[in-house]
């Protein structure tokens, strides 16, 4: 059976940067930390979760903005299912938190956990990303139909990503490929435990390509790299280390993707907890140190408040349950 996605557009980002009050949000403030952090990646070092925890957590300390020290933790595996289980056991902690996006919807969803995003306390989104293709600057593909029609002749030929089966990177390499014209359930995707892990793969060759968030490759590429981005998927060309990534549009394949990143916190958090983080991560996106971290990584400021934050995954799970019951992929 040919899996075909239900649309070629595959938009995650939802609202602008809202608008917050911060002094409402200072006066509702009746709570504050009385201990460091714990700030989680839910993945091994490398990977978008594990770049949004260390990126906030500098800029946080930096600009002085909190009195409490924000304690980066990497908790790898089962695409962020073995960290929400843990996380989900701590109910009512106001100490801890932990970087989300689109796997907090498509894990649970394809049944290889069973904490879903409604188990945690939203905090706020902060940006959004885009998926990059990623291969070795010796791979003989110089662009994203060569690869493809390579894949088409050799189904063995492999795609990693730092996302577990049915997750973020496959659903977004599944998509392109269906927009390409290929068999989207076919494509041969190998999930690691991170970014970090895949781009290791790829450097080994033990997969043909990487699919990642272009904001954790941007670093690793420009003169002298050892890798080579053939597409992008934002809707035009990005700026800075991937100005000259052609995007996929560019290369005849219509299709974007979109990755939202934000934050949540251990179930029941309390309102005032909830107003206090809210209202951090409000006056972070304002600091001057957030927009040099910002534009270095190519993310786009994307806030959205905790209740906002809650109705937007509500929404994503929707969508989600569509294209991975096309793709096969939905859990029983």
């Amino acid at each position: 059976m040919t899996a075909k996605l239900p649309v070629k557009h595959l938009t995650l980002l939802a609202l602008p940067l809202a608008a917050a009050s911060l002094a409402t949000l200072a006066q509702a403030q009746d709570w504050t930390p009385t201990r460091s952090i714990e700030f989680i990646a839910p993945a091994n070092p490398g990977g978008g979760w594990d770049t949004l925890v260390r990126t906030t957590s500098r800029v946080i300390q930096e600009e002085g903005l909190a009195d409490q020290n924000f304690a980066a933790i990497n908790v790898p595996g089962g695409g962020g299912a073995v960290a929400w289980a843990q996380i989900a056991r701590d109910s009512g902690n106001p100490h801890k938190l932990f970087a989300t996006s689109p796997p907090i919807i498509l894990v649970p969803l394809a049944g290889t956990s069973r904490h879903d995003h409604t188990a945690f306390t939203p905090i706020a989104r902060l940006i959004t990303d885009y998926s990059i293709v990623l291969v070795r600057d010796d791979s003989p593909y110089s662009d994203l139909n060569e690869l493809f029609a390579a894949m088409q002749e050799n189904p063995n030929l492999s795609v990693g990503g730092g996302s577990a089966p049915g997750s973020m990177d496959h659903i977004s390499i599944a998509g392109l490929a269906s927009a390409a014209g290929l068999n989207a359930a076919e494509v041969n995707y190998v999930p690691f435990s991170g970014g970090g892990e895949a781009m290791t793969s790829l450097m080994g060759g033990h997969v043909e390509a990487v699919i990642t968030g272009a904001g954790e490759a941007s670093g690793q590429l420009g003169e002298g790299s050892d890798i080579r981005a053939l597409g992008v998927s934002a809707p035009e060309r990005m700026g800075g280390a991937l100005a000259d990534v052609p995007t996929y549009q560019e290369q005849d394949i219509d299709y974007t993707f979109d990755i939202w990143r934000g934050v949540m916190g251990a179930p029941d958090m309390s309102a005032e907890a909830v107003a206090y983080y809210e209202d951090l991560f409000a006056q972070m996106l304002e600091t001057d140190g957030w927009e040099q971290a910002r534009e270095q990584l190519g993310w786009i400021d994307a806030y959205q408040n905790s209740e906002e934050f809650g109705d937007f995954l509500d929404a994503q799970k929707a969508q989600f349950s569509e294209v991975l019951s096309d793709l096969g992929l939905l859990g029983q």
